[in-house]
């Protein structure tokens, strides 16, 4: 006989939290966003890796390329690279977020000595960078011979055929750093010598970085970037149950940090063998979570099986139809309710905490601090992340309003049919082909973001996440108080127009 669930399935959107007492250091100023990412052992160990704030991009070719993963990174949170690609571009694209260092930039216009005045400005006109690294080879990371700078020529002075190294500021009179010199430190020396730019060299005299005056200030105003014990950022990466023989080695070689399984059900005996091989050729140094599961069974199944962190939710994502095609899925509050319940279990038989991601169901702000408080650790984002410069996504011109093109990885355009368990094609589609209202810079968003979210936790007298999920008090709300709890009754002023 099948079994029925007595308590209904809920949404983010019918739940409330309560007003708890704020005492005078419950300000957003003394909040902290961090939260674990993966497994640990609270009473003899940190997590290794801990996020500054508790928001992880989707594992979607819609969301996660390199950019997504060095802006992310910068605000303190982590970009799971979209894993349906080849290997070969899947690993450059996470390669490309770990060589990136914060202030040190990877020069992307360079020349030779022999090249000629008009080539430095077919190459101004091609990259808009006036600062150009002169090496033996003309590629960034060839022995330095020289810098040229808007400086060093006047179009007017001289004849267009003029080689570079007659006018370039030569090795021998350029300042520079050594490879190994920390960002502060290279800052020191830009503001002693009055810099706008600071090459720094490895021990053969070849290019490593350009260090500019200018990102000092970009480097300042990040100071929740994620780093890894070498300084670079933090970076995961999406694998399938498939070819993960071939694609995991080629990701831990890349350097990713961590990895997830992308699946729309976690509750396989595919994602129990694949994690086990990592077990088995990696032991516990390879970080890797699994999912997705909406209830008790499923969570037990996937930390059993060794995995470092569950995702938890099916069918609740903006473009996900697997509920009204399959009929499969649960609320996402309910499911992470469920799902936290049984992580508080394991935690109390086992001494180990595994954290918890609520993927999908996030339509508002605030539906991020509801998924924290009722236990999950972060929240995984499609649609959020899809609408920024930063997705790797066209932007276009639909109606006069701009757009940002988004689509789930069930759909045909997306065609991955490794997540479904599917051979070698979809039978039927689980996602949508879609637009979303193009907003702006990931940064500018994702600070509006979390100040609502410390400025929500401050109400419930909360200053850590942890606070939070203990002291949270929540409410069911009907229908009639959903609408209540917007704007009604009123013609609401168009902004343009004030």
């Amino acid at each position: 006989m099948a079994h029925y669930y007595k308590e209904e399935s809920h949404t983010f959107n019918e739940y409330l939290l309560i007003p708890g007492y704020t005492d005078e250091n419950c300000i957003p100023a003394n909040v902290s966003l961090k939260t674990p990412l993966v497994k640990y052992r609270p009473a003899v160990e940190e997590p290794a890796i801990t996020m500054n704030i508790p928001m992880v991009s989707a594992i979607m070719q819609s969301v996660s390329g390199e950019k997504m993963g060095i802006a992310l990174a910068k605000e303190g949170g982590i970009a799971f690279i979209y894993g349906n690609q080849p290997i070969e571009s899947q690993a450059e694209m996470v390669s490309k977020v770990k060589s990136y260092k914060a202030g040190f930039v990877v020069s992307d216009s360079n020349i030779k000595p022999d090249a000629t005045l008009k080539d430095v400005v077919a190459k101004l006109k091609e990259t808009g960078h006036s600062t150009m690294a002169v090496t033996d080879d003309g590629s960034a990371h060839g022995k330095l011979l020289g810098v040229v700078t808007s400086r060093d020529y006047r179009l007017s002075k001289l004849s267009m055929d003029t080689k570079v190294e007659e006018f370039m500021t030569p090795f021998e009179s350029l300042v520079y750093g050594e490879e190994g010199i920390t960002l502060s430190e290279a800052n020191d020396v830009i503001w002693d010598h009055k810099l706008n730019t600071l090459p720094v060299i490895d021990k053969d005299q070849k290019l490593c970085y350009f260090i500019f005056r200018k990102d000092y200030d970009s480097h300042k105003e990040n100071p929740n970037e994620l780093l890894d014990h070498n300084k670079r950022y933090v970076v995961g990466a999406g694998i399938n149950t498939r070819d993960y023989e071939q694609r995991v080695p080629a990701l831990i070689e890349a350097g990713a940090d961590v990895l997830c399984i992308d699946s729309s059900e976690g509750f396989t005996v595919w994602q129990q063998r694949t994690i086990k091989w990592i077990r088995d050729n990696y032991g516990d140094t390879v970080k890797v979570g699994a999912g997705n599961v909406v209830d008790e069974e499923g969570f037990r199944f996937l930390v059993n099986a060794g995995a470092d962190f569950v995702k938890i939710g099916i069918g609740g994502g903006s473009i996900c139809i697997t509920r009204e095609t399959k009929g499969i899925g649960r609320g996402q509050a309910t499911a992470v309710i469920a799902v936290e319940k049984a992580r508080r279990k394991y935690f109390e038989e086992t001494g180990i905490y595994v954290p918890i991601c609520s993927d999908g169901g996030i339509v508002y702000d605030y539906h991020i601090a509801l998924a924290l408080a009722m236990g999950a650790d972060f929240v995984m984002l499609g649609r959020y992340f899809a609408r920024f410069d930063e997705s790797p996504t066209n932007k276009l011109m639909i109606n006069g309003n701009y757009v940002k093109e988004y689509w789930g990885e069930g759909s045909n355009r997306a065609r991955n049919w490794q997540r479904y368990e599917s051979e070698g094609h979809l039978s039927f589609e689980e996602g949508v082909d879609s637009y979303v209202p193009y907003a702006g810079a990931l940064k500018d968003n994702v600070t509006v973001t979390t100040s609502k979210i410390k400025s929500t936790m401050c109400n419930c007298g909360a200053i850590t996440i942890k606070d939070f999920q203990e002291k949270a008090k929540l409410t069911l709300v009907s229908a009639t108080s959903i609408v209540e709890g917007g704007a009604h009754d009123v013609i609401v002023k168009n902004k343009d127009n004030h």
